[in-house]
């Protein structure tokens, strides 16, 4: 077997598999999820991956886009309820005075938001931005529940 022929037999072999790949209902829907993902939308990446990996349960693109997606969407959650809580707690700040009452929710709110960041496991393919955010506000919640407790 010469180079050319070598060489010509490796090329048809990944053109076979790249249109395998597209072709294939499950890998397309990987793409999509894939696709979905990388633009933050974590929901629908979760599903077209289920879609896909329902489809054929060896397509491990989908199944690792369903992981990713899953971790992604709890750290989305966790973000939008700091979000909220630290606008809650804002405005009680903004007060003239603040009742005992007030520093109770504050420090609740705190302790539920630490104790739910540890909860929370990144992967090596974690979107890193959401990771950054997250911890941003956990420092956040850190900080303000040793000012409540003190």
């Amino acid at each position: 077997m010469n180079v050319k022929s070598l060489v010509l037999f490796a090329f048809s072999a990944i053109l076979a598999m790249v249109v395998y790949f597209l072709l294939n209902p499950s890998y397309e829907k990987s793409l999509e999820a894939k696709y979905y993902y990388e633009i933050g939308d974590y929901k629908k990446a979760y599903e077209r991956a289920n879609e896909a990996f329902s489809l054929d349960i060896y397509n491990r693109m989908a199944s690792t886009i369903m992981a990713q997606s899953k971790i992604a969407m709890k750290y989305k959650k966790y973000i939008d309820e700091a979000k909220q809580y630290l606008e809650e707690i804002n405005e009680i700040v903004n007060q003239e005075s603040i009742s005992d009452a007030d520093r109770a929710k504050i420090k609740l709110m705190s302790e539920i938001m630490v104790k739910r960041y540890i909860k929370l496991a990144p992967s090596v393919v974690t979107d890193e931005s959401l990771v950054q955010e997250a911890r941003k506000y956990y420092k956040n919640f850190e900080k303000l529940l040793e000012k409540v407790n003190n």
